[in-house]
């Protein structure tokens, strides 16, 4: 068992919230912890995927009747998406009594229909969190070892706890599996299995480059609009990233397409048959693989008011993840698999386009230490903390 730090953001925002939202993929632990937090109070769960819970909520009016002053937790919630209009007037009604606490926690597995739909009935009555893949910080002792573990399993708990590299892959592949032969048509269009699996490990092989739609279209034999409807869907199964790119007040020609990663790393190493830490070490995906990985990592602990971003204009100046906190506050992030980093010269002209206030070189090392220019190398693990100290 591994303790998720959003248990406690859960557990502060259902004491000043009516409802909370619980998003993240599926397996990614959200039923774990909604089930720990039932334990603190009076709650009862119910999975939507089973077709007797789902006939309870049917009239949600009367089973809230039969089960007031406790946490109602919905697990899978955008198999009903009609029922947040009929909660906003169950929330409206408490907080008329004074009740404006716990009374709803839904758990979904996608994104943007799930925030449209719970957004618009219920503005101003929820709060939002997603449940990323277990990170860094979430795990312990023996640090470099988990850290490497993770970065090969990936964060799917089922898939980080597993014994070895063998069965660890045999859970990714049957994650892979069921995503594509059941998840995928129950949640969005109905797409041809093999198509959307050779899409997927396409991603896989160019993790961390700029979207190309007409190429991938090319790969696939479909059109670019298809492809573009794939990668959103991928996107709000919250599967795969989109990074935009930073374009503001910059009198340059920038690169516009964003950059593409497959969130979970153990999933990108899946889809490319990459089963022990040597074979990763030795495979062209190393580097997409590491830079995603870390800016996983980093997104994890962001709060919502911070922006991420790359920046890469046509001359080659680049950045691979720019850290808005404000409009006088940028991070600009190497990201490096070396334990010892070089940093190009298009990474200082980028720093100076951007007129960035923090510059770090992300590494694999342990230690922290200075180069020319105010640049400061840093561990994953350190440069994650120094985030949060600074948030």
């Amino acid at each position: 068992m591994i303790n998720r730090d959003l248990e406690n953001k859960i557990l502060k925002s259902l004491k000043r919230s009516s409802s909370v939202v619980i998003l993240g993929p599926r397996q990614v632990g959200k039923t774990t912890l909604s089930l720990r937090i039932s334990k603190t109070l009076p709650s009862v769960y119910l999975d939507l995927e089973k077709k007797i819970d789902l006939t309870k909520v049917q009239d949600i009016h009367t089973f809230y009747e039969n089960n007031k002053r406790k946490l109602i937790v919905l697990d899978e919630v955008q198999r009903l998406p009609e029922v947040f209009s009929e909660i906003r007037g169950i929330i409206d009604k408490e907080r008329q009594e004074g009740n404006q606490s716990a009374i709803f926690l839904f758990l979904g597995s996608a994104s943007m229909d799930l925030l449209k739909q719970s957004s618009e009935s219920l503005a101003g009555r929820i709060s939002f969190h997603e449940l990323f893949t277990i990170n860094i910080l979430e795990i312990d002792k023996n640090r470099d070892y988990n850290v490497n573990k993770l970065w090969l399993y990936g964060g799917f708990p089922n898939s980080f706890l597993s014994k070895n590299d063998d069965e660890s892959l045999e859970w990714r592949i049957n994650f892979i599996k069921t995503y594509l032969e059941r998840d995928i048509p129950q949640l969005g269009p109905r797409i041809p299995t093999e198509t959307l699996e050779r899409f997927w490990t396409i991603l896989a092989h160019n993790q961390g480059t700029i979207f190309n739609a007409a190429q991938m279209a090319r790969n696939i034999e479909v059109s670019a609009v298809t492809v573009k409807k794939y990668l959103d869907l991928m996107v709000d199964l919250l599967l795969v990233r989109k990074l935009k790119p930073y374009t503001f007040n910059i009198n340059k020609r920038l690169v516009k397409s964003p950059k593409i990663y497959v969130r979970d790393s153990g999933i990108t190493h899946a889809l490319l048959n990459i089963k022990a830490y040597n074979d990763l070490l030795s495979h062209p995906v190393i580097g997409g693989s590491w830079e995603g990985f870390v800016i996983e990592n980093i997104a994890s602990i962001l709060k919502l008011y911070v922006n991420t971003y790359f920046y890469r204009s046509a001359e080659g100046a680049e950045i691979d993840l720019i850290l808005e906190f404000s409009i006088t506050e940028l991070w600009a992030i190497e990201i490096k698999r070396s334990s010892t980093p070089k940093v190009s010269k298009g990474y200082y002209i980028a720093c100076e386009d951007l007129k960035a206030t923090r510059k770090f070189v992300v590494y694999s090392g342990n230690d922290t230490f200075s180069i020319k220019n105010n640049i400061t190398v840093i561990s994953l693990f350190d440069m994650m903390n120094k985030v949060i100290e600074f948030q």
